[in-house]
């Protein structure tokens, strides 16, 4: 069943990807399509153009994307000057004997494929990182800047609203071919070269045709420790039906040791064309996109709040 599963920030590359699905195209293109529009959106800050940056003022963008039919997958992480990531993730994936490039590399990349250069700090966004500079850093920082340790602003960067902002999106097409794939700035302010889950195979997320695909977005330093994208299809796997396997993936998350108090919302779908979405520690506001084809259009949903981490 054609199936598109998407979040919060995704409704106008949901529609793009669900209008492609429609007409029978592979879930994958339609997937790179629906993430190229978020991420070229300035006003969504936590996705490509316009994010919030890293303590330096810099983004870097990671993104992966992951064909559940072949099980082949890309990725690139703390990408600096490209505008869509998740397409050089996609050549990554098409073009090289590797899976995951990573910062001044994945730019050389980029560059030879002749990728989309961007400057994507806009004004907007330098503005919220120099405010939430002047609010955090003393004299002596400031008048040492940049050349300062940053342990101390980084876990001051740990804030549960900003730490999470990733978009994920999960989807089957007329062929039952599965596909998957996530594009962040991630954590505001955070250190640099810090990765999360997002272009991490199997933690942010995972695909197989056989079983199903799942994604994660928020405290991706979890769900890296837990490999809770691949865990979610591997308990479907056993024969677990879509809720359990999801939440006993979540079981596995609250095993962890924490350091501070995030949350997560994991999604996910299998071959019939089902799916689950669950909040850990979530908004009361949080919601998903989801369009499957006997639906005349594009639905919001809220997910199932399943307690704190």
């Amino acid at each position: 069943m054609r199936i598109i599963l998407a979040n919060s920030v995704a409704e106008l590359g949901a529609q793009i990807t669900a209008s492609r699905l429609k007409r029978g195209i592979a879930a994958l293109d339609a997937i790179e399509a629906g993430i190229r529009l978020i991420e070229a959106d300035p006003d969504i800050h936590c996705v490509g153009r316009g994010s919030w940056p890293n303590l330096l003022g810099q983004l870097e963008l990671d993104a992966s994307l992951m064909d559940g039919r072949t099980l082949d997958a890309g990725a690139v992480g703390a990408l600096q000057g490209y505008l869509h990531p998740i397409s050089v993730a996609r050549k990554v994936m098409e073009q090289l004997p590797h899976a995951f490039l990573v910062g001044a590399g994945a730019a050389r990349f980029a560059d030879e494929i002749k990728a989309e250069p961007a400057d994507n700090v806009t004004a907007v966004s330098r503005q919220a990182w120099e405010s939430w500079l002047q609010d955090h850093l003393t004299a002596e920082e400031r008048a040492a800047w940049p050349n300062v340790p940053l342990t101390r602003l980084t876990r001051l960067t740990a804030d549960p609203i900003k730490v999470q902002g990733t978009t994920v999106f999960l989807a089957q097409d007329a062929d039952d071919n599965i596909a998957c794939g996530v594009s962040t700035s991630g954590w505001s302010w955070k250190h640099p070269g810090r990765l999360g889950d997002s272009p991490i195979i199997g933690a942010g997320n995972y695909a197989d045709n056989r079983f199903g695909a799942a994604g994660c977005i928020g405290h991706g330093e979890l769900t890296i420790r837990a490999c809770t994208a691949r865990s979610i299809v591997l308990y479907l796997k056993t024969g677990m039906g879509l809720r359990d396997a999801v939440y006993e993936a979540a079981d596995d998350l609250r095993t962890l040791h924490k350091t501070f108090c995030g949350s997560l919302t994991l999604y996910a779908i299998d071959p019939s064309g089902e799916h689950f979405v669950l909040a850990l520690g979530a908004s009361p506001e949080t919601h998903y996109w989801l369009w499957r084809e006997d639906m005349s259009a594009l639905e919001r949903r809220e997910p199932e709040h399943g307690g704190t981490l």
